[in-house]
């Protein structure tokens, strides 16, 4: 086993002349050095814990003994390229199967969400014949160039924005073009999706696909409102478009009430793609997209041509049966709803007495609270959220990070072993350091607060 052998500096000063800078660390001016983790917390060179906020790829929880065991088991039987028959393969999407609707039926792994959302791509465009896709506003999707063409979040600080990219409102009830007033915003929002595809065909143009996150991450932690995807996925459909689901972030129970996150709109919604990863392997490189029978049928002669060495390999599979193993002996999307509900009414609290906290929102362990200076005009908080962010780290050794356009949102995401007692301390931190900067402003100035000694 590898051992820690160099002091944070000297790890520090060799990352530096070793890794590209673009690589960011986590807190940049003073970074963690983390040497185990177990759970949701993790121990520094000196053996202090931290608390992990920020971790859901690490789904279940760090290290988490029955899934190292199997790991390590099936690392010392076998893992071999995927074009050799294999039980774990067939089993694996065959639990996974059981957690979706019917129609989505037919799975292809691959090595990382990136990938699994470049396929979803290359099969929307191949099977559509059209290359436009429809995305939201402030999207992530990945690293590989096929993605950042179409992240918003990514292609307007590089090469900028492709002809065949475009671009819909990210429906955002709390700062969108339609808000928590609007009589039926689902619908609203969706409109406009409409609007641009009809846009799209008077160019002369059609639309491959429609591709959202089915709650946006980077674009702030939204909840999409009620009624959205399904009429958006109608609009689509009528267009000759396919609907993708990106579940990269917010698959595998992480809201609670459901296995995945595009079921929060109904019974009634189901996407024709839908791309997984970051949980379904903790730390392992696994990842995939499902497709539904219909789309199968039209594209098997090309699909044929393809394959993946590495995804779905049997290391990979045995993880991922273990990890749906876990979620389902420790009771962790019950976990999530009942410790995420906690969490947001602690927040909702906190704004009743702190005029710089504009929005809680969230479902599960997946969780907003966004800081403005101005509740009248919603004005981001940006400075404010990052000295909560670096406070909480120096001062609790609590680590968040932040989301959103502005930078202005503490996104919650942790293990989904994060309990009561964590959330109370998060709330509790947040609550003091909130406290003490409207008493001593410092940044955004946003402090009208109520303060009240506890």
């Amino acid at each position: 086993m590898a051992q820690d052998t160099f002091s944070k500096e000297e790890t520090l000063a060799m990352r530096r002349r070793l890794i590209g800078h673009s690589c960011r660390l986590f807190y940049s001016d003073d970074p963690v050095k983390i040497i185990r983790a177990r759970g949701q917390y993790l121990y520094d060179e000196h053996g202090k814990r931290y608390l992990d906020c920020i971790s859901n790829v690490q789904h279940v929880g760090h290290c988490h003994p029955s899934i190292t065991e199997v790991a390590a088991a099936q690392m010392d039987l076998l893992n071999i390229n995927t074009r050799f028959l294999h039980d774990n393969m067939v089993q694996y999407a065959d639990r996974l199967a059981a957690s979706l609707p019917d129609k989505l039926c037919i799975f292809y792994f691959v090595n990382s969400g990136s990938e699994a959302n470049d396929l979803a791509l290359r099969l929307a465009q191949q099977y559509t014949q059209h290359q436009d896709v429809i995305v939201l506003d402030h999207a992530y999707h990945g690293h590989l160039m096929s993605l950042i063409d179409i992240s918003p979040y990514k292609f307007r600080k590089l090469s900028g924005q492709k002809e065949w990219v475009h671009v819909a409102p990210l429906p955002d009830t709390y700062r969108g073009l339609y808000r928590e007033d609007h009589p039926n915003p689902g619908d609203a929002y969706a409109d406009t999706v409409k609007d641009l595809i009809d846009e799209v065909h008077s160019k002369g143009r059609k639309i491959s696909a429609f591709f959202a996150e089915s709650l946006p991450s980077v674009g702030g932690q939204i909840i999409m409102p009620q009624g959205y995807s399904t009429k958006v996925a109608e609009y689509v459909h009528s267009a000759g478009g396919v609907f993708v689901a990106d579940e990269v972030q917010t698959g595998f129970g992480r809201v609670g009430t459901h296995f995945w996150a595009f079921q929060l709109q109904g019974e009634g919604f189901c996407p024709d793609i839908v791309t997984m990863g970051k949980p379904m392997g903790i730390d392992n490189i696994h990842s995939g997209a499902v497709i539904t029978l219909l789309l199968v049928k039209k594209l098997t002669d090309w699909i044929y041509l393809h394959f993946w060495q590495f995804g779905g390999n049997p290391v990979s599979c045995a993880i991922g049966l273990a990890v749906l193993d876990v979620i389902e002996k420790e009771d962790l999307r019950r976990n999530a709803t009942k410790v995420g509900a906690h969490l947001k009414q602690l927040l909702t609290q906190l704004q009743t007495r702190h005029d710089i906290i504009g929005h809680v929102r969230g479902i599960g362990l997946f969780v907003g609270l966004e800081l403005v200076t101005d509740r009248r005009t919603r004005a981001p908080a940006t400075k404010t959220a990052a000295e909560v962010v670096k406070r909480l780290k120096e001062q609790d050794r609590i680590c968040v990070s932040t989301d959103g356009p502005w930078e202005n949102v503490v996104k919650f995401k942790p293990p989904m072993c994060f309990s009561i007692q964590d959330a109370d301390l998060v709330v509790r931190c947040i609550d003091r350091i909130i406290t003490g900067m409207c008493l001593h402003p410092h940044s955004d100035k946003a402090c009208s607060s109520q303060v009240y000694s506890r």
